[in-house]
């Protein structure tokens, strides 16, 4: 398998130093994401809804309910860090997630949540202070703190990630 198809924009490396430049762009990342997940299913048919970017990937269709499912879970652990003093958060399997049947549900469905959660979110990345960005938790499945600026930069990363697996199918 290449690589490439597995990750089209590149692996996310983790940032070392982390400037206000760098978070609002992350931001604003994750605010446009919704819409930029729209212009990607935008024109595909239900046979590629139906269609996996690479041998052994997920369909079009699961793409899209695990962008609500780990952006929800993304903003939970956002919330937890900046509540609670290093929390471990909950791991999970994205691949089980990705076989539960509420992945079968219309796309609409999952981008509504999308487009609200990510209002949210936005919201409550730009009232955080730089201090509020150094705030952690622990990840229990890598063993390690993550920073929410990290995170942040994780997150602006994965929905660019996962819409380009969309224009994948559509290229193929």
């Amino acid at each position: 398998m290449r690589k490439s198809l597995q990750y089209p924009i590149g692996e996310f490396k983790e940032p070392k130093q982390v400037s206000l430049k760098e978070i609002e762009g992350w931001i604003e990342d994750i605010e446009n994401t919704p819409k930029q997940l729209k212009l990607a299913l935008e024109g595909l048919s239900e046979p590629l809804l139906d269609t996996s970017y690479r041998p052994g990937g997920w369909t079009v269709r699961q793409v899209v309910h695990h962008l609500a499912d780990s952006h929800m879970n993304s903003y939970i652990r956002f919330k937890l860090a900046l509540t609670e003093d290093r929390p471990t958060i909950k791991a999970y399997d994205e691949n089980t997630w990705a076989a539960l049947p509420d992945t079968e549900l219309p796309l609409s469905i999952s981008i509504n949540l999308l487009e609200s959660l990510h209002q949210r979110w936005a919201y409550l990345l730009k009232s955080m202070s730089m201090s509020d960005f150094e705030k952690t938790f622990f990840h229990p499945e890598s063993n390690k703190e993550i920073s929410l600026s990290t995170n942040v930069a994780l997150y602006s990363w994965h929905g660019k990630h996962h819409i380009e697996h969309i224009n994948l199918v559509r290229v193929h």
